[in-house]
């Protein structure tokens, strides 16, 4: 006789512990162990931080490790790369003992993902698909593997595609003064 686990809620995710470092995300209910973040990864989430930063983006609405719970089949919540909240989600996780969005909370401005080796549905497909049920109005895939960024705007219900490379300047309807290239943003994880 097999013992099928119990779906986790968010909840049970949001309480769970193995006493490792492992990080995970929760994805229709199963705990999903996260590879360790790629150096590549990190550094073009740190660069794009950095960049936020100095264009005045107060630090308490960057986030580098909020996750945030999104629609699935079962509970489910996400970690991006980096995340730029707007002021309403910042003061809503004021006091958090944990840095989640949950669905009572006001969606971030932007999340950013960063893709890796053997991820790419899951940044283009599934994250998409979620990001898009949270309304998040924007959502950029940033594809060191394919040498582009894809910015996606949440427009009439929908998220319209926008593919920038090379010495494109990367348009943003959440940061105006943007003044980035698609080269340059890449260019920070060698």
């Amino acid at each position: 006789m097999s013992v099928v686990a119990k779906p986790m809620t968010l909840e049970d995710y949001l309480n769970y512990d193995d006493g490792t470092d492992t990080r995970y995300e929760l994805v229709d209910g199963e705990l999903i162990a996260m590879p360790p973040e790629s150096t590549l990864n990190n550094q073009i989430a740190s660069f794009l931080f950095a960049t936020f930063l100095q264009m005045g983006i107060p630090y308490y609405c960057l986030s580098i490790g909020a996750q945030i719970a999104v629609s699935g089949a079962r509970a489910t919540a996400r970690q991006p790369d980096l995340v730029v909240l707007s002021e309403e989600a910042a003061t809503a996780l004021e006091g958090a003992s944990q840095c989640v969005i949950t669905h009572d909370m006001p969606p971030p401005q932007l999340v950013i993902e960063v893709v890796s080796p053997q991820q790419e549905s899951r940044d283009y497909r599934h994250k998409r698909s979620e990001y898009a049920a949270r309304r998040i109005p924007e959502y950029w895939i940033v594809d060191p593997i394919a040498h582009k960024v894809t910015v996606l705007e949440w427009v009439d219900g929908l998220y319209e595609e926008q593919i920038y490379q090379d010495e494109q300047l990367i348009r943003s309807s959440q940061i105006s003064s943007l003044t980035l290239t698609a080269a340059t943003v890449l260019a920070a994880g060698r």
